[in-house]
């Protein structure tokens, strides 16, 4: 090395952190990893964390928890950033900043939209119950919890149940099934069929079918299937042959069966 260049090395070692480049302050973290030159980088870079911190506002969490969270990603940022890739740090460190504000969404942010009181008691419920059960060394009961907030039970459960909307689960979500080959799947643990949908497919069905009937082949269904009487009691009614009412009601069921098949 010459006189020159140890001359350069040795100035730029005593030289102020606030008085340096960001490129020579890249250059010196990668090689020390000093704490006073990450900081002196988030400090001057610590407004694309207050810029993208306002574009998530009114969202269910509070500006300052973006921010954290922002500013976080904006140290993450600077731990991978490496100079000689040759990118502006800038454009590295937004989608990293951005990743975490979205992560930290998916993790603490509420699915339905509640009042502020119950956001912020539900914080502080999560709070007395780590609290308390360091305290008593067993899960703490909901008088407990009350008697620690100064609040009533009913109020603890009222934001206990309000608090399941906290964050959403995917319905692909899947449980190991322990003894079993097969996994869970969130969506079969929840909800139930509603019948009234096929009521009203079988509905829909039935009525496009009789009206392509003619008026025998309705009468001699609706007596049959609905009014629940024998082929004999139907022929009387009608004064026709059993064989009749036998042949009409095989010829309309035809017509059902051919109807069926469209819908498949």
């Amino acid at each position: 090395m010459t006189d020159k260049a140890k001359a350069i090395k040795a100035k730029n070692q005593t030289k102020p952190l606030n008085k340096m480049t960001e490129k020579e302050l890249f250059k010196k973290y990668e090689k020390k990893r000093e704490t006073e030159v990450r900081n002196e980088l988030a400090q001057r870079y610590i407004y694309i964390s207050e810029i993208l911190s306002k574009k998530f506002t009114k969202r269910g969490i509070e500006y300052e928890d973006i921010y954290q969270v922002a500013s976080l990603g904006l140290l993450f940022a600077i731990e991978r950033f490496k100079v000689s890739r040759g990118f502006e740090f800038s454009s590295f460190a937004t989608p990293t900043i951005i990743g975490e504000i979205k992560k930290h969404f998916r993790d603490k942010g509420w699915s339905i939209k509640v009042p502020r009181r119950i956001q912020e008691m539900s914080k502080k419920i999560s709070t007395a119950r780590t609290t308390l059960y360091q305290e008593l060394q067993r899960t703490p009961l909901t008088k407990d919890i009350a008697n620690f907030l100064e609040c009533t039970e009913e109020e603890v459960f009222e934001i206990m149940d309000a608090s399941q909307v906290y964050a959403v689960k995917s319905l692909d979500l899947i449980y190991e099934n322990a003894g079993e080959d097969k996994d869970v799947h969130f969506m079969d643990l929840v909800g139930e069929k509603d019948m009234n949908f096929d009521l009203i497919d079988n509905r829909d069905f039935l009525e496009k079918t009789m009206r392509k009937l003619n008026v025998i082949e309705k009468e001699v269904l609706q007596k049959r299937f609905f009014e629940q009487k024998t082929q004999m009691q139907v022929a009387k009614e009608l004064v026709v042959s059993q064989m009749t009412v036998s042949r009409v009601e095989k010829k309309a069921i035809e017509k059902f069966r051919r109807e069926l098949k469209k819908t498949k």
